[in-house]
């Protein structure tokens, strides 16, 4: 992994950047803000080719957008994904990210499932007419759920009758990973992109110094902390980001188990990932997050290439032991208890 500075996104999907303004760094700055990927989104760069980088990257993001939604017809998973089971022709790069998707899925057990979409729908989470789906209508959907009925062979993507494929777990952090990469090649060596609450840090700031990044508290409003990060990578999944109250009065998440169909409802309110690749680390926020904290745990070493932080809803962070030094908590927050996770 590069250094890993602090890199501890956030635990919460919303970041405060600290330090950040044009004023406090030296150098030219330049930004985009603008609304891709069914989020609101900020690329700041700094350098003499800063406006060229930011305006190439962001042309980049909205272009595999109109490539991956599931809403647009014109776009390749939605031709995929109302094909009646005839192959589509992919581009290099939706091959790419639903080739990833595929690998990821096979590495984490299925816990990052890319052909949840159905049950995601039937509760609502894509239309926001949230509601609770019957058990048989679950358990029917759920026999067009599995990453193995995906066939890709080279760009030709296959995929029977009632399964869809949704990027929406690995999409933005594919993307941050190829608009840095138009940032770097325009020259630029320190940017910025918050891809709705995807961060992707390119290089440090304009003064040597890391990027300062105030973590959103997972439990209400202000910060929980503070980390530096520099040229990495930081995602975070969480409960809070999107749930409703059922007419049962219990939370669901919008975080579906693909094992059972319904929302996670294991203790962890946050997971954030923090990897040299923001697909990755997307990844790898939600499927941790999937897991529950022991399986996380687990996961971790057997993998040791990202590190992690989560959150229970008792107010337990958990951090792995390469970020250990990296994090620190706000005044507020000094009676939650940190747990270290060694190897």
């Amino acid at each position: 992994m590069k250094q890993i500075t602090a890199i501890l996104m956030g635990i919460g999907i919303s970041l405060a950047f600290a330090g950040c303004t044009s004023q406090s760094l030296e150098g030219q700055q330049e930004q985009v803000n603008f609304f891709g990927m069914d989020t609101y989104m900020t690329i700041t760069a700094y350098g003499e080719d800063a406006g060229e980088a930011v305006e190439e990257a962001q042309a980049r993001i909205l272009k595999l957008e109109k490539e991956w939604s599931v809403t647009d017809e014109s776009s390749q998973i939605y031709q995929a994904n109302h094909s009646g089971e005839s192959p589509v022709t992919l581009s290099d790069d939706t091959r790419d990210v639903v080739s990833f998707a595929l690998e990821m899925a096979e590495k984490t057990g299925g816990a990052l499932e890319p052909t949840i979409y159905p049950v995601l729908e039937a509760w609502g989470f894509t239309t926001d007419e949230n509601r609770i789906p019957a058990p048989d209508e679950i358990q029917t959907l759920l026999e067009h759920v599995g990453y193995e009925q995906v066939s890709l062979s080279g760009n030709e993507l296959t995929l029977p009758e009632g399964v869809e494929l949704d990027l929406g777990a690995v999409g933005k952090g594919y993307a941050g990973d190829a608009a840095a990469e138009v940032i770097k090649e325009q020259g630029v060596t320190s940017a910025l992109l918050d891809l709705g609450g995807n961060i992707q840090a390119v290089g440090k700031r304009p003064d040597g110094t890391d990027w300062r990044i105030g973590i959103r508290n997972p439990f209400g409003d202000g910060q929980m902390g503070m980390l530096l990060a520099s040229d990495c990578a930081v995602v975070t999944s969480g409960s809070y980001e999107r749930y409703f109250i059922g007419e049962d009065g219990k939370e669901y998440t919008h975080i579906i188990d693909p094992e059972t169909g319904y929302p996670v409802d294991n203790g962890l309110v946050s997971v954030s990932i923090i990897a040299e690749e923001g697909k990755v680390a997307d990844a790898l926020s939600t499927s941790m997050f999937v897991n529950g904290l022991e399986g996380a745990e687990e996961y971790w070493k057997e993998h040791q290439d990202f590190e992690m932080i989560a959150v229970t809803e008792d107010g337990d962070i958990y951090v792995t032991e390469g970020i250990e030094d990296q994090f620190t908590l706000g005044d507020s927050f000094g009676n939650m208890e940190l747990h270290i996770i060694t190897s």
